[in-house]
């Protein structure tokens, strides 16, 4: 009888062996400060050839502010995914050592020396990380479980809907930059609220999806081996459809408009398993882009949108200008400086510090991914598309092992947002699909989409803490049980019960059943004074008194 207490014990030590990984986060997050330390070095060996007394410093303060973080995982989410913050961590670095770069090329050679290493862009991003860092720390404390977040579901939706409206009912005066009408800006002070409102529709849509994914699984009929659904059930994916054409017409934001709707369709698609969604959101999308594009031949709002898809179309080509001579170095002239310098960097690259990004106008915000390719060529690029695709898939990871619905939409929304953001700037860049004017996550200057990518890994960490931490029955007190009472556990609360009364004796109105022919007569039952008392290892009672009588 020892052998289950035993084997229940180990499956116990078992589950406690589990670690936290905090020191293997804090291993690959020295690591990553090693990196950025070395391209750092680098940077300014090839561009002022020379090592200034101060390049470290930058590194310094990006180190104590992801020391800070982590010291924080580990205190409020401390089963969260250890690769998660190293990998953003790298990344982050990177950015803030090109932009570095960035202001070294845009400086008077004669001062880059001298230059503070707290100035201009460098400068600037490093004050966001912190901000950004504070931020995804305060939401660690404030929401200690993600499913909290669907509490307040419809308000976060009013909010991402306020939130992506305001920009296109703004003045031109206000929120326009570049053509697109996506910014705040008062006094010197921007902010783009449509970073923020991507996390917040998120989380509606994933409340949302919870409550009506068995509606939404319905079939209607079934065409070339797939299910679809029934037309009255298309009301939702349409409503976001027509919110990202007026994404896509009213403030001129392609980026945007495909990831609000690309998000929406994805995670209808994880919670119902449904391909038709992901079939019907593609022909949604496509058939409104090209509706778009040919309403823009004749004016209107449509026509930023036109002009973009033309110039990726031939983005060396004229267009009806005054001086159709100078196409490339008009409307597709940033386009046109990317795949110089993609072309330029080879597989290789330059060397950190050996290309020349102030060609690019924008390099800082939506092409800093082909200036960092012209300096550490494909071969450099392809490990940054490794990084990312390394959190996207730790973010999907912890949506599969999390216990809720509501975590598993959020999660798997949450890495797909990021990972669809990638594409679209990357894709943009490299003349994969029209510029979207996005920024690149962790990477790009900029302190409003560096604030949300840093709350969405702050969400995604939530999330894998509640994913990876081992579960514990109510009633524990924390501790880590088998499933099921252990050996003893009826015998004890038995043992424990108040006296229970003296069982009477057979009922004389119950008439005993006839006998069967021939068989022999039972002997009658022994007196319930004769029974043992039911204890632990107690010994049964010598004398005839009452049944459940101490002494």
């Amino acid at each position: 009888m020892a052998a289950p207490p035993a084997a229940a014990a180990g499956v116990v030590g078992r589950t406690r062996q589990r670690g936290t990984r905090r020191n293997a986060e804090l291993g690959l997050l020295l690591l990553a400060m090693i990196v950025v330390t070395v391209y750092s070095a680098a940077v300014e060996l090839q561009a002022l050839e020379t090592l200034s007394g101060d390049f470290w410093v930058p590194v310094a303060v990006l180190g104590t502010i992801f020391l800070g973080a982590h010291i924080a995982v580990r205190v409020l989410a401390r089963y969260a995914d250890p690769v998660l913050l190293p990998s953003v961590a790298l990344l982050n670095g990177i950015g803030v050592a090109f932009l570095r770069r960035v202001d070294l090329a845009r400086a008077d050679p004669a001062s880059r020396l001298d230059l503070p290493v707290f100035s201009n862009i460098a400068g600037r991003q490093l004050l966001w990380t912190l901000a950004a860092v504070v931020g995804a720390v305060v939401l660690l404390a404030v929401v200690r479980d993600h499913r909290a977040v669907s509490r307040y579901a419809w308000t976060l939706g009013l909010v991402g809907i306020v939130l992506m409206t305001i920009p296109a009912l703004l003045p031109r005066s206000v929120s326009e930059v570049n053509g697109a009408k996506l910014w705040i800006r008062i006094s010197g002070f921007s902010i783009q609220p449509g970073e923020f409102a991507k996390l917040a529709l998120l989380s509606f849509f994933a409340y949302y999806l919870v409550r009506k994914r068995e509606v939404l699984s319905l079939a209607s009929r079934r065409f070339a081996g797939v299910d679809f659904p029934r037309g009255r059930d298309l009301g939702p994916v349409v409503v976001v459809w027509l919110l990202s054409l007026m994404v896509l017409v009213f403030q001129k934001d392609l980026g945007m408009s495909l990831l609000y709707f690309g998000m929406f369709v994805v995670t209808l698609y994880i919670a119902t398993e449904r391909v038709s969604w992901l079939i019907i959101g593609l022909l949604l999308f496509f058939g409104g882009a090209f509706l778009s594009w040919s309403l823009g031949t004749i004016g209107g709002p449509f026509t930023s949108f036109h002009q973009r898809v033309t110039i990726w179309l031939d983005p060396f080509g004229p267009l009806p200008a005054s001086d159709p001579a100078a196409r490339a170095y008009n409307d597709g002239y940033q386009l046109v400086q990317s795949l110089l310098g993609l072309g330029t960097g080879g597989l290789f690259g330059a060397g950190p510090g050996g290309g020349q990004p102030n060609e690019v106008p924008e390099v800082h915000n939506d092409f800093i991914f082909a200036g960092i390719g012209e300096e550490i060529g494909l071969f450099g690029l392809a490990a940054l598309l490794m990084l990312y695709l390394v959190i996207v898939t730790r973010g999907i990871r912890a949506g599969i092992a999390v216990r809720d619905s509501f975590g598993k939409l959020l999660a798997g929304g949450l890495a797909f947002t990021l990972g669809l953001q990638v594409f679209v700037i990357v894709g943009g860049i490299s003349r994969l699909i029209p510029l979207t004017g996005q920024t690149t996550p962790f990477l790009s200057a900029g302190g409003s989409s560096l604030m949300a990518n840093w709350l969405l890994l702050a969400m995604l960490l939530r999330i894998s803490d509640a994913a990876r931490r081992p579960a514990a029955p109510p009633g524990t007190g924390g501790q880590i049980r088998p499933p099921g009472p252990p050996p003893g556990v009826a015998t004890a609360r038995v043992a424990s019960a108040p006296p229970a009364p003296t069982p009477a004796a057979p009922r004389p109105a119950a008439a005993p059943p006839a006998p069967t022919p021939g068989a022999p007569t039972a002997p009658p039952a022994p007196a319930p004074a004769d029974e043992p008392t039911v204890a632990d290892g107690a010994a049964p009672e010598s004398g005839p008194g009452p049944r459940g009588v101490d002494g």
